[in-house]
């Protein structure tokens, strides 16, 4: 086999070079390449701008509505503090009224000196009774009302043929509330009901 022969069987069976097996690029598919990836590429920012924009929208809403939620619990607080400040005191100033009430049962049917006495007491007690009206302090009615242990302490039970059982025949100690909240339970006696014995 001559030289040129075997040069030329070589060609035959060697690969092809990349270059000679695509065919030359066409300049309108290269500019539809071109075009349609910057496309796709803001179709796919716009994804991702409208997800993130959906999701701060949903953060705000949250964070709006738990602002909401702290406003109003900070202005129940306020409202309360403000409400229930003075309760210490007037539960304080609460048995000075005990007592003065106390000085008017022990002297009432005495003489007239007493009588002057009585007449000041009395004054005196009508006097903190409206300090107490003023910050919304309200006597419990407790004689002849079912017992109630949310507003009434027990001391003791008697027989009694003129209260049903579970009913309060008397007070040792009056009970307050200050606007809807206790701000002392009354100390009262119980009915056992007709002759029950203890």
């Amino acid at each position: 086999m001559s030289k040129t022969q075997s040069s030329q069987k070589k060609t035959e069976n060697s690969p092809p070079d990349a270059d000679t097996l695509q065919p030359p690029a066409d300049e309108k598919t290269l500019e539809k390449e071109t075009i349609s990836d910057p496309v796709k590429e803001l179709e796919n920012r716009c994804e991702t701008a409208e997800q993130e924009s959906r999701q701060n929208y949903e953060r705000l809403l949250r964070v709006s509505a738990d602002f909401e939620n702290f406003k109003k619990r900070s202005f129940r607080e306020t409202d309360d503090f403000r409400k229930y400040a003075n309760e210490l005191l007037l539960l304080e100033l609460l048995t000075v009224v005990d007592n003065l009430e106390r000085a008017i049962q022990s002297t009432s049917g005495e003489n007239n000196e007493a009588g002057c006495v009585i007449e000041g007491v009395e004054m005196t007690l009508k006097a903190l009774l409206k300090i107490f009206e003023r910050f919304s302090v309200k006597l419990i009615e407790s004689v002849g009302k079912p017992f109630n242990p949310n507003f009434h302490q027990a001391m003791m039970q008697e027989a009694s043929d003129l209260y049903p059982e579970n009913t309060i025949i008397s007070e040792f100690q009056k009970g307050y509330m200050l606007h809807d909240r206790l701000l002392r339970p009354s100390m009262v006696v119980v009915s056992k009901g007709p002759g029950k014995t203890e």
